[in-house]
């Protein structure tokens, strides 16, 4: 009897730590996307000047609540903002608050200036490649430091007019740098496709704010205040409403697309997709490609069921940052046939990636590896 008990009592343990398992399997997996909307300037900091009577930090500010309200709708996002009122805030401050947070997204939001009738959109993500007009905005958006009291000892000797301290902000994004360019371009293909506004493009540039800043981020520019019509058109209510949405929308589609390569998924066993390619085997000594299907800030078991029934995940981790891979060959060809394995399961967006001894490489110098 007191045997039957205790097996019973064991079977009963062992179901419970199953479940307990599932349901903190699932609490991981279900954790909120956290995005913070930052209001440009604010306080004693009004931003670009303009003739037209328009204020940089009031419009900023107008748009970036409406963003958040839109978003706030969505039961699994969670949004932080760095002001919500006209006060001052200074560039440390605002990262210092996404990365407190461990934000999923980092959204500032920004007018643009120019002593022409210049118009049209831009968003901004961190980038080397300063033209002398990057470098002026750059120069512009940077000297907000001088308002701070103590700038010399906060920013250890950056000086934003020199180009030389600009191109060291890289180096701590850099591994972002691509979920930032995907959603730079969903905000600009929603302000040109949806709402017909001129866009300027996507563009790299040198801002403090997005150097310290550990996740993906932009900065978006959201048009001229000092361009007759399109200033009335930001300081309008109609404007900020279609501006707001039309962020909100990038972000909701951003969002999505992770979604997409990360997430709960039931996996149902199929057919192999087919290899595509017939060509003969390409090994290259020393190295190993991997196919990077995703990145996101959620930790998952590098398991099938978690990515579509795809084998041979691994994970690994670059700063705030998982990224996840499938395959592990030194044959390109190889590789190719994984790629097209995982586009067929949904990972549209998946490339190859290559390491040697460890370290990862481009794939123009693991294939010149193979040519020598």
């Amino acid at each position: 009897m007191q045997t039957n008990r205790l097996s019973q009592f064991l079977s009963f343990i062992i179901v419970l730590t199953f479940f307990v398992n599932i349901s903190n399997t699932y609490a991981q997996q279900t954790e909120k996307f956290v995005v913070v909307i930052d209001a440009g300037h604010g306080g004693h900091d009004p931003g670009r000047p303009t003739k037209n009577g328009y204020t940089e930090k009031d419009i900023a500010l107008k748009v970036a609540l409406q963003v958040g309200k839109n978003l706030e709708s969505n039961k699994n996002i969670k949004v932080i903002y760095t002001r919500k009122t006209d006060v001052f805030v200074t560039l440390r401050g605002r990262a210092k608050i996404a990365n407190d947070a461990d934000a999923d997204l980092f959204v500032s939001i920004h007018c643009n200036a120019n002593h022409t009738q210049a118009h049209g959109t831009e968003t901004y993500v961190l980038g080397v490649g300063n033209t002398e007009r990057n470098f002026n905005v750059a120069k512009a958006e940077n000297e907000v430091i001088f308002l701070e009291d103590n700038y010399e000892k906060h920013y250890e000797g950056f000086d934003p007019n020199a180009p030389e301290s600009l191109i060291g902000l890289t180096l701590m994004q850099e591994e972002y740098v691509d979920q930032s360019i995907m959603l730079a371009d969903l905000v600009e293909k929603g302000f040109q496709n949806k709402l017909k506004r001129k866009s300027r493009g996507v563009k790299q540039i040198s801002l403090w704010v997005l150097h310290n800043t550990y996740m993906p981020s932009v900065l978006i520019e959201t048009g001229f205040i000092t361009n007759t019509s399109e200033g009335k058109y930001l300081n309008s209510s109609k404007g900020q409403q279609e501006i707001s949405k039309s962020i909100s929308n990038a972000i909701l589609d951003y969002k999505g697309t992770l979604d997409q390569n990360i997430g709960e998924f039931v996996f149902t066993p199929q057919e192999e997709f087919p290899s595509v390619t017939n060509e003969k085997e390409q090994i290259i000594e020393n190295v190993v490609f991997k196919v990077q299907i995703a990145a996101s800030s959620r930790k998952l078991a590098p398991k099938a069921y978690n990515f579509k029934g795809l084998d041979a995940i691994s994970r690994e981790k670059e700063g705030a940052l998982y990224k996840y891979f499938h395959g592990y060959t030194s044959d390109f060809t190889k590789a190719k046939n994984l790629q097209a394995n995982a586009k067929s399961k949904g990972y549209t967006s998946c490339f190859i990636v290559a390491f040697k001894d460890g370290i990862k490489i481009t794939l123009d110098q693991a294939l010149k590896t193979s040519a020598n």
